[in-house]
């Protein structure tokens, strides 16, 4: 059947396919960064033309996980350490304020949302699958920025998502602990949120932005501990 009530269905590109696959070689780290992408390889390796390859990798390069190098070819993406120093600084402001707002305000609905993407965070961290845990952690901070009182806050945060998702895949985070550690981590967060304690919120969500496992006891304490 084509269509329903006379639209038309829209039929998957093969390019969509080839994206799919490629950016799972990324984010898995199966692609490490800098690694040069090279489209007749890849199109002989997914068994199809290079037109769809082509279109694949325009759109990881706008989405900033692939780098093309005119008369050079595509490379994946690098994120130099202290350009991923600054991004995390300035997340960092950005989800401090938002933290302080949705804790003051604590919207209807936004811890039960929280706690399902915690929940999908342990299960691909029980999976092995990378992939999923980094989109659901790049959920949990967008429904916490999106639910600040100040509507700025959330258009802010959009604005750099493309980047923070770069940052996440192809950077060396200054976190190195185990996936479901980090899952615990969100939960703490989470706990921070519903306590309405504004400033305990703020700070974890700070220190976890800076790429620390924040625990409830230590958002607790104060800067000079």
């Amino acid at each position: 059947m084509d269509n329903i009530a006379g639209l038309p269905v829209a039929r998957r590109l093969l390019s969509d396919d080839v994206y799919d696959r490629v950016r799972a070689r990324i984010v898995k780290g199966e692609l490490a960064p800098g690694t040069r992408v090279v489209e007749s390889v890849l199109a002989r390796q997914l068994q199809v033309s290079q037109a769809p390859v082509r279109e694949a990798l325009k759109r990881l390069a706008h989405e900033g996980l692939v780098n093309h190098v005119p008369r050079r070819g595509n490379y994946v993406a690098e994120v130099p350490e202290a350009e991923a120093s600054a991004a995390r600084e300035v997340r960092a402001m950005i989800e401090e304020f938002a933290a302080r707002g949705v804790a003051t305000q604590r919207p209807d609905g936004l811890i039960s949302e929280l706690r399902g993407l915690v929940d999908g965070m342990r299960e691909a961290a029980a999976a092995q699958d990378i992939a999923a845990f980094r989109e659901a952690d790049l959920a949990f901070h967008r429904a916490v920025c999106h639910a600040s009182p100040n509507p700025f806050v959330g258009r802010m945060w959009t604005m750099m998502e493309a980047s923070l998702r770069t940052l996440l895949v192809v950077s060396n985070p200054l976190w190195d602990g185990s996936w479901t550690a980090m899952s615990k981590a969100h939960d703490e967060l989470i706990g921070t949120l519903a306590s309405g304690d504004a400033d305990r919120a703020a700070q974890a969500f700070h220190a976890h932005a800076l790429g620390e496992l924040c625990t409830a006891d230590d958002a607790r304490a104060s800067p000079e501990q």
